[in-house]
């Protein structure tokens, strides 16, 4: 080192310095990577890519050999430095040395490369992959054994180098990654996707049209009855029973009509051969589960029974997929919004058989929707008696107030949100 001159000194430590910076944002840069993101551009074959797949593959390789040329450039510079202080301060010069080397590489070894890599680490990871691929194949027996030897001593604590963490998401996990998908995906993509992943959430019951207002034509009433009846219909498929729902036989499509008036053999007796059969759903199935079931059944609707074989209502293939892509304009089913008003005050008058998911989900409320279905049967719950008009009770936060009440039912809600709204605002001051 005697015949080295400082100058040459001082170059040699600024060209270790700037290793150790490469070493340092290599690291991070590797490390920080978008592992979903690095398997779609393997899959484009990416060349950046693969090379990064394939280092880290074994990350306590890349690791390893990451450490062992960062270490060893900041031991050497630690030396070059001590020889640069006694040269020009003598032996005080190593305190100066000591402190100086270690803000210096502090700042431009460690924090600047690493929050530079953090930021961009596509950026570095990816030119990067070559030296390290490189450095890897020049030092892969020193890396070797020191992996040797550490995973030695991880497995005396009780820890496997081969047991790593799986990146998978959960679909909680997948919902985040989408709403915070930002300007990548339109809102109405990401309603989509966010309603794909609910599915699992969602039973039939919270969609399904209840048993109260399933529309169907009994077989056993006049003829001409009937035939008013599918001539009235709004729908393409037609539930028939005998006498009551409870007796249902199946349904009629209407393409089928067609074929028999165009045969002049619509009668009462055809009619009643042409039906089809229905497909049963347990309550409580999911819409997820139900949406495969009806593909493989190659069904498109099906009654809701419940334990005991009650029909609780019907769930149409439409139904399910409204879930996921919004209402059709051919729906003839109320939209939440119709039977949500608004009225000059500021408060909502809301029909009581309106479903709780249906009036959180357009009104942005948060109203309980692990019990009951409807507002009316939440009310009825909660207050485990039928109420009389004028009576008002205060649920999840909302005021509500009971306007109407027939035939058991509560036929009409007042709701004040803005009041709900002021009570957590004060609440939140507190």
């Amino acid at each position: 080192m005697d015949n080295i001159s400082t100058n040459m000194l001082f170059t040699i430590l600024g060209i270790l310095i700037l290793i150790s910076a490469y070493f340092s944002g290599s690291e991070t840069g590797m490390m920080s990577l978008n592992r979903y993101r690095l398997r779609h551009l393997e899959k484009q074959k990416h060349k950046g890519a693969k090379r990064v797949g394939r280092l880290l593959e074994r990350p306590d390789r890349l690791i390893g050999l990451i450490l062992i040329g960062n270490n060893l450039v900041n031991i050497a510079a630690s030396a070059i430095a001590t020889i640069i202080g006694m040269r020009l301060l003598g032996d005080v010069g190593v305190v100066y040395a000591t402190f100086i080397l270690t803000l210096v590489v502090l700042i431009f070894a460690e924090v600047t490369p690493k929050t530079l890599a953090a930021l961009y680490p596509e950026k570095v990871a990816f030119p990067s992959s070559i030296i390290l691929t490189l450095l890897l194949k020049l030092l892969y027996p020193f890396v070797v054994a020191v992996n040797w030897i550490t995973n030695g001593i991880l497995l005396l604590l009780g820890v496997s180098s081969k047991q790593r963490e799986q990146h998978s998401l959960s679909s909680e996990e997948l919902r985040t990654v989408v709403n915070e998908s930002g300007a990548l995906l339109a809102e109405k993509d990401q309603d989509m996707l966010v309603s794909i992943l609910d599915l699992e959430k969602v039973t039939v019951e919270d969609i399904m049209i209840p048993r109260s207002e399933l529309v169907g034509i009994d077989i056993n009433d006049d003829w001409k009855k009937i035939q008013k009846q599918l001539t009235q219909s709004t729908h393409t498929r037609v539930l028939l029973y005998r006498d009551s729902i409870d007796d249902v036989v199946g349904y009629f499509h209407m393409r089928d009509a067609l074929k028999l008036l165009s045969k002049n053999q619509f009668t009462k007796a055809t009619l009643i051969r042409a039906v089809r059969e229905l497909y049963f759903i347990p309550e409580g199935t999911t819409l997820n589960v139900q949406l495969l079931k009806f593909q493989h059944a190659k069904e498109r609707l099906g009654l809701v029974v419940d334990e005991y074989g009650d029909i609780q209502g019907l769930v149409t293939l439409e139904d399910i997929l409204e879930e996921i892509v919004g209402d059709f304009t051919t729906t003839m089913t109320p939209a939440a919004c119709d039977e949500v008003n608004i009225q000059p005050d500021g408060s909502y008058l809301v029909d009581g058989t309106a479903t709780i998911r249906d009036i959180n989900k357009e009104m942005n409320w948060k109203f309980p929707t692990d019990g009951p279905k409807t507002l009316n049967g939440l009310i009825l719950e909660y207050l485990e008696d039928i109420p009389q008009a004028n009576l008002s009770v205060r649920i999840a936060g909302y005021p509500l107030e009971i306007v109407d009440v027939n035939d058991n039912m509560i036929k009409t809600v007042r709701i004040l949100p803005e009041f709900y709204q002021s009570l957590v605002k004060h609440d939140e001051k507190e």
